[in-house]
């Protein structure tokens, strides 16, 4: 497998360290770009919180694109080493945190701060994914008001969830990776 690198913008053509061992699938060159071919230019100025952040890759990629912030979790301390290698390698470590946290316990903590996107990329078939949405979707303030939630999985974990506050709107297949959007509800009583 190759290394992860950052496709566009400031930091362009730069290779991203992968975390050593397997407990990371870092996200393919192709739906990437995909990612961010959909987003196009509204990262700019964007906060993003990348949960289960693995390399960093794809908030490292925001970040090269012009977002204006990106916070990092990993419960992994070789992951949160890695994430902030590559941030320092980029060059992009002073518009970035990393925090070694257990992604669940860190939404239910009290927000201080609202993202626009938050990218939800858990390790497969562990239905870890629903359990971030929930957590997600029961504590709203991390999320801007035009916020938009991203999940990454493998299309055979995919399952209609029933929320009080976010409403999937879209999805992407490639291969063997589905993205799911998700945003709020325009009534969150209906």
């Amino acid at each position: 497998m190759s290394t992860p690198r950052i496709i566009s913008g400031k930091a362009r053509g730069m290779h991203l360290k992968s975390v050593p061992g397997d407990t990371t699938r870092p996200i393919t060159d192709v739906v990437k770009e995909a990612l961010f071919n959909i987003l196009a230019g509204d990262i700019i100025d964007a906060d993003i919180l990348d949960l289960f952040g693995g390399t960093g890759s794809v908030g490292i990629e925001a970040l090269s694109r012009g977002a204006h912030f990106a916070r990092f979790i990993d419960l992994h301390t070789t992951a949160v080493r890695t994430i902030k290698t590559n941030l320092e390698h980029t060059r992009l470590i002073e518009q970035a945190e990393v925090m070694q946290f257990d992604a669940f316990s860190y939404l239910r903590r009290l927000p201080d701060h609202k993202f626009h996107y938050i990218y939800v990329a858990p390790p497969q078939y562990k239905d870890m994914w629903e359990k971030a949405l929930f957590e997600i979707d029961t504590h709203m303030d991390w999320l801007t008001t035009d916020g938009c939630v991203i999940v990454q999985i493998d299309p055979l974990e995919y399952k209609t969830l029933v929320l009080k506050n976010l409403a999937e709107f879209e999805q992407r297949k490639y291969g063997n990776t589905l993205l799911i959007f998700y945003e709020r509800c325009d009534d969150p009583t209906a």
